[in-house]
């Protein structure tokens, strides 16, 4: 009984944030351009651009304090 009131809250908390990331993130589909990166200030560069990544591998790491 235990296990499965956790399973079904897991899969509760899953759902509610599957539906909430969907709701505020824009979806770009396969093969086309992305979105130019225009949020929050640049701490160890200058602003880049999506021209200018062009052709390289980029990782975005971001975050927030909660």
């Amino acid at each position: 009984m235990r296990r499965m009131r956790r399973r079904a809250t897991l899969m509760m908390t899953a759902a509610l944030l599957a539906i909430a990331v969907g709701a505020h993130a824009e979806i770009v589909p396969a093969g086309r351009p992305a979105p130019e990166i225009a949020s929050g200030p640049w701490i160890n560069s200058q602003p880049l651009t999506m021209q200018g990544l062009r052709g390289r591998v980029v990782l975005v790491d971001f975050w927030t304090f909660g």
